[in-house]
């Protein structure tokens, strides 16, 4: 078979010349990659994923009837694209998973068993890829494969990548082969990536950020040529969602955050410059950027995992400064805004690599105000961020836990309700006792539903639970949390046990109605 030709715009984008003559087609590949292969990709949250290689794959195992016989090891920095690990869990390819995912099919195979996923926060999982902690059991402590998106090879051999960096530099330093899928469709993005490299302890050394806006790193990932068996041209985009407009419970979520850092700054405790934002992923998260946008604070600055298209927005604004990320996730729409103003983002966004926007000490010396979303979170001011009903995972810790445990301020957002399928209320987001516990009462500052804002900063675990119910909580679920707090109180004083007042044989009484009764409102017990 002849070997693939180079396209112009290949060529355009490979200065190391000598690397075209490992051009090849991804069909070609397949034996790279037998059954039981640790493979790693590089991607954060759906974008900066590799695509050829994981598509041939898929398609040869559904050509060959081989689902449940070719399964993999596969470590991304954080969720691939859904037609890519999705389509390979829904083939049954997938024999372990760290540290988080995103799709119908991977949490199917999560939750029956058959695919193993270590949950793991994203500031943590690169270092323990180098440590060895993966591979351990491995014949070389190495991954077998890693595949990379590039969006540029420069002349020494190293690669721009695309719209994230996550754990990409930390698989490549433990990769045993390198592919490098150089992704032609999209437009380079050199000089806007901050690269580094984990050392060994003792050997590890301080981070200097000092300022969102340090650059600490290189631009390009070094890559040693004498790993790459493969470059392969691709041509798909990030298959990115559209943007969910903001509802109303998150406009109201919003609206109460924007009057609290106001209170804040007029009580001198923040500037009126803020301090660098962070905002985790989905629709209540874009309503409190996009609420940002028309308020009346100027000079923002953001240190976050992810930025979206209300980011976008709030640059546009002219409120927004600087962002520092690991990956730009925006809607298709987004996308476009975002590559046709390219140029002027040169000197306004650094993506670098996760264990670097997710650094606990870094958060800590910025005073990043942390916000996230949680699965619920109870009266003591627990939070869930991950297994609904305490044992259905969804989609993992990712970095919630990273920013909460070490922001200045420690936000969980949340509707105060959810539906369920007999109830338009039937879910309690503020509930007795969490299912699950991701973050603890010792990491958070402020709690926030559509009903209100609680701040429970040096409250007792008694004090916090009577704000939290009366701020938060639903009014149809106020007096069922009332009544379950006040008989708790009773029985746990008169035992001298009431520092945090629980009925352990109570207290997931309304988790319990909601699954024989179809509405945590129809709880009897209290």
């Amino acid at each position: 078979m002849a070997s693939p030709v180079a396209s112009a715009a290949l060529k355009s984008r490979v200065a190391r010349k000598s690397l075209l003559d490992k051009l090849a087609r991804p069909q070609d590949l397949i034996h790279h990659f037998p059954n039981g292969t640790y493979i790693g990709w590089s991607g954060f949250t759906g974008v900066g994923y590799p695509k050829k290689i994981p598509t041939a794959l898929a398609d040869y195992v559904e050509q060959n009837n081989l689902q449940g016989k070719m399964k993999y090891g596969l470590f991304v920095g954080a969720s691939s694209g859904a037609e890519t690990e999705n389509r390979w869990a829904g083939l049954d390819m997938i024999e372990r998973r760290s540290p988080h995912q995103v799709g119908k099919a991977i949490a199917k195979g999560i939750n029956e068993g058959r695919i193993h996923f270590f949950d793991k926060h994203l500031s943590t999982f690169p270092l323990d890829l180098v440590y060895g902690f993966y591979t351990k059991d491995r014949p070389h402590n190495k991954m077998d494969v890693v595949v990379v998106e590039a969006t540029e090879i420069k002349e020494d051999g190293s690669i721009v990548l695309g719209a994230s960096v996550g754990a990409t530099p930390e698989l490549v330093q433990l990769a045993d082969k390198i592919i490098i899928e150089v992704n032609t469709s999209m437009p380079s993005f050199d000089g806007l990536h901050d690269i580094t490299f984990s050392e060994l302890p003792p050997n590890r050394k301080p981070q200097l950020v000092m300022a969102v806006e340090d650059r600490i790193g290189r631009t390009t990932l070094p890559i040693d040529s004498e790993k790459v068996v493969a470059i392969v041209e691709s041509d798909y985009q990030d298959m990115t969602a559209p943007n969910t407009p903001a509802d109303a419970a998150s406009r109201a979520i919003a609206g109460h955050l924007i009057e609290f850092f106001e209170h804040e700054v007029a009580h001198g405790r923040l500037p009126k410059t803020l301090l660098p934002l962070q905002s985790g992923i989905g629709n209540i998260a874009n309503a409190v950027i996009g609420g940002l946008a028309e308020a009346n604070f100027y000079n923002l600055k953001v240190w976050t995992e992810v930025v979206q298209d209300t980011f976008l927005d709030l640059f546009d604004s002219g409120r927004l400064d600087f962002a520092s990320a690991t990956s730009v996730r925006f809607s298709p729409d987004g996308f476009k805004r975002f590559y046709d103003k390219l140029d002027y983002f040169d000197g306004k966004l650094l993506l670098r690599n996760q264990q670097i926007s997710n650094s606990p000490e870094i958060i800590r010396r910025l005073g990043v105000i942390g916000m996230n979303t949680p699965v619920e979170v109870d009266m003591y001011a627990h939070a869930n961020s991950t297994c609904v009903m305490g044992s259905r995972m969804l989609n993992g810790l990712g970095g919630s836990a990273d920013f909460l445990r070490n922001a200045k301020y420690s936000i969980m957002h949340t509707p105060s309700t959810r539906p369920s399928k007999t109830d338009p209320h039937g879910v309690s987001c503020i509930v007795p006792m969490c299912t699950h516990i991701d973050q603890t009462e010792h990491d958070l500052d402020v709690v926030v539903t559509d009903v209100g804002l609680a701040d429970v900063r040096g409250l007792s675990p008694r004090e916090r639970a009577r704000v939290i119910i009366k701020k938060c909580a639903h009014p149809v679920y106020q007096p069922i949390l009332e009544r379950y707090l006040d008989k708790a109180e009773f029985e746990c004083l008169k035992k001298g046990m009431g520092h945090e007042p629980h009925l352990l044989f109570n207290s997931f009484d309304m988790h319990k109605a909601l699954v024989e009764e179809g509405s945590m409102q129809k709880v009897k017990s209290f």
